[in-house]
């Protein structure tokens, strides 16, 4: 089975570099994998320092070999793609172009009740959360990586990306139902007009377009919340609003039964320079923030990310990152 990661947490905590070094470090340990920024501000691009577009890139430098290509402590593959959710929109546009079409060639009127229900209850997750769901189910599907790791959005994307399937559902379970009725009327209505050839004009029987869509969603809950094959890492660093952000974000994925791995804190200063009163200060700031957040959540495991002095970019900044990180 496919494996799945997620680094997800305040904006500007370094989840995008935390998913770039896991990628990293998961296809120099053999594994093929797959990193995924479903944010729209994307930075992948920027952390691999090479061209990433909507579908899967190979990233330069790692091996793109199968299993049964390579040998015993080789490496695996490495791809990563920054999804754009405009590519994605039409495939739900579609749906409701449908479901209008058949209402209107019935004749049938909405309450303002059922339209709040089918379109409202969808209003407050954007095309990027329900593009993110359609593509896990896609990627993790697939068999052609080991392991995908989800570079996510800010927490409120974060947690209406997990939201969507409960909500969806809803929706589309009141679309299906009024579809049906209007499928039947007009249905009723060809066969009184052409008899038995309306069997042969009706609309495709076929799985609905509806009841795919709703599938995957389902499908996508289930894997979210599978703890032998799914971690979530909550990515902070060591001040207050962060850490507070943090524990609301632990709260709100342990009660949408999301397995959290552990918390990554990034950005930690570890190396005073010798004599430097006020870098001494810096760090011991960071060691009291540090035991803060291990206070705040204590049954989870704690990763610490120091501070880098330069940008993480490519690969041998990453690998440094990676070499901190679990795999």
């Amino acid at each position: 089975m496919t494996d799945c990661i997620f680094y997800g947490g305040k904006g500007g905590v370094g989840k995008t570099t935390c998913a770039a070094a896991t990628g990293l470090r998961l296809a120099d340990e053999g594994r093929d994998t797959l990193v995924v920024s479903t944010d729209p501000a994307h930075s992948l691009a920027d952390s691999f320092g090479t061209a990433i577009g909507p579908e899967p890139t190979a990233i330069d430098g790692v091996s793109g070999e199968t299993d049964a290509d390579r040998g015993a402590g080789e490496s695996g593959s490495l791809w990563a793609v920054e999804i754009d959710p405009e590519t994605r929109t039409e495939r739900y546009e579609t749906l409701a172009r449908a479901l209008a079409a058949d209402l209107r060639s019935a004749g049938i009127r909405l309450d303002e009740a059922e339209v709040e229900r089918i379109f409202a209850a969808g209003a407050p997750a954007g095309s990027d959360e329900l593009a993110a769901l359609d593509l896990l189910v896609e990627y993790v599907d697939s068999g052609a990586w080991d392991v995908v790791v989800f570079d996510t959005a800010p927490t409120g994307h974060t947690l209406r990306l997990f939201d969507t399937p409960e909500v969806m559902g809803l929706a589309l379970e009141t679309t299906r139902s009024l579809r049906g009725q209007v499928r039947r009327i007009g249905t009723a209505a060809r066969s009184a007009v052409l008899g038995p050839m309306s069997v042969m004009t009706g609309p495709d029987r076929d799985e609905d377009d509806l009841v795919r869509f709703q599938d995957r969603l389902e499908r996508a809950r289930e894997i979210l919340r599978d703890p032998e094959r799914t971690a979530f890492r909550v990515v902070t660093h060591p001040e207050r609003m962060a850490i507070a952000e943090t524990e609301r974000l632990v709260d709100r994925l342990r009660e949408a039964e999301i397995p959290i791995d552990r918390l990554v804190v990034n950005r930690v200063f570890e190396d005073p320079t010798e004599g430097c009163s006020r870098c001494r200060s810096r760090r011991e700031r960071h060691e009291r923030r540090v035991g803060e957040i291990r206070a705040t959540v204590p049954d989870l495991a704690v990763t610490i990310v120091p501070e880098l002095a330069d940008e993480v970019q490519g690969r041998e900044a990453l690998a440094a990152i990676a070499d901190r990180l679990p795999p």
